[in-house]
């Protein structure tokens, strides 16, 4: 995908497509962990940065500008001085609750156990 934030097709019609166009959406290493935070409602920037902890800033600015500009996440700014900014779920975000939820719940059930097995593997 170019750097640009253009997207790899122009045409979703075959069968997976969709999937691949909504992993564009919210795939990669934290977009989906934002949107699960936000499933809890509206958070400050920092206050989303400690709960995802190792993530540096720009990622984080990054990654949100980015669910901002599809949709997926609204950005409030206060007339205040410093300037509070917080980030909430759209509807459209919010729409990704039964699947951020069915996300972790397979995680739970089966991703840790295949981590841990592709780590062994990789050791021996």
């Amino acid at each position: 995908m170019d750097t640009k934030n253009e997207s790899r097709h122009t045409n979703y019609e075959l069968p997976a497509c969709p999937v691949e166009a909504t992993l564009e959406l919210i795939g990669g290493k934290w977009k989906g962990i934002i949107l699960y935070y936000l499933l809890d409602g509206r958070l400050r920037f920092s206050e989303l940065k400690r709960k995802i902890g190792c993530v540096t800033q720009r990622m984080l600015t990054k990654q949100l500008r980015e669910l901002e500009n599809t949709g997926l996440v609204n950005r409030i700014v206060y007339a205040e001085v410093p300037p509070r900014v917080e980030y909430e779920l759209t509807e459209e975000g919010e729409s990704l609750r039964p699947i951020i939820n069915a996300l972790k719940k397979w995680g739970e059930a089966h991703a840790l156990k295949l981590l841990e097995k592709a780590a062994t593997e990789m050791k021996d």
